[in-house]
């Protein structure tokens, strides 16, 4: 077998129709050292959301390069980093790329411990920002109660200050605005703002499958 091609038997293999969205999230984690660990979780879910949206060829986690995405992969999901597509990866442009920038550095600031893992691991949280749904759903985690762990335990400072538990994406862009001084909300507080439960109301929808 040519060095690099999937086996059949592979996870990873794509016979007939394309995956869908939790398919590669599904072959990450079948691959995983620590299949029920969080940060596993996190990363298969982000990235397999990426890969469906944009392709193998795409670097999954927006400002981690080549070198360091084949390392993270190899680390946690032995054998994926071998995908042959993925030798062929090119950086990714984003319209939002300033945007992405602020939301890693707000994450990296608050990191609770710093290394390679948990620095991958804020790049994973601001990438699933770019989604459309809740951050918990664009992550591919169970619920929104895992996301508050994960934020809790790797971001505790930011997870502190988000006393009234407001929803984490909000949270996020919300601390943005602070550090800029833009005031985007003109209510004097959030507890007599009409759109409170925008900001704070449940965070409902399907688990990721």
């Amino acid at each position: 077998m040519q060095a690099g091609a999937q086996s059949p038997s592979s996870p990873l293999a794509e016979p007939g129709q394309p995956p869908g969205r939790g398919t590669y999230r599904g072959m990450l984690l079948k691959l995983a050292r620590r299949p029920d660990a969080l940060i596993p979780q996190v990363l298969a879910g982000v990235i397999g959301r990426s890969w469906h949206a944009r392709g193998l060829q795409a670097l999954p986690l927006y400002g981690i390069d080549l070198v360091r995405t084949r390392r993270v992969l190899a680390r946690h999901f032995p054998g994926s980093e071998t995908l042959p597509a993925l030798h062929a990866a090119v950086p990714e442009e984003h319209a939002e790329a300033i945007e992405m920038d602020d939301v890693v550095a707000l994450l990296l600031e608050n990191l609770t411990r710093r290394d390679e893992d948990n620095e991958v691991l804020a790049h994973a949280v601001a990438s699933a920002c770019l989604g459309s749904d809740h951050l918990w759903q664009d992550m591919q985690l169970a619920s929104r109660r895992q996301l508050s762990e994960l934020m809790g335990n790797h971001f505790t400072t930011l997870a502190a200050r988000n006393a009234g538990d407001m929803k984490w994406k909000k949270f996020l862009y919300k601390q943005l605005c602070e550090r800029e001084e833009i005031r985007v909300c003109k209510a004097p507080s959030c507890g007599v703002c009409t759109d409170y439960d925008v900001c704070f109301g449940p965070e409902e929808g399907a688990p990721a499958t």
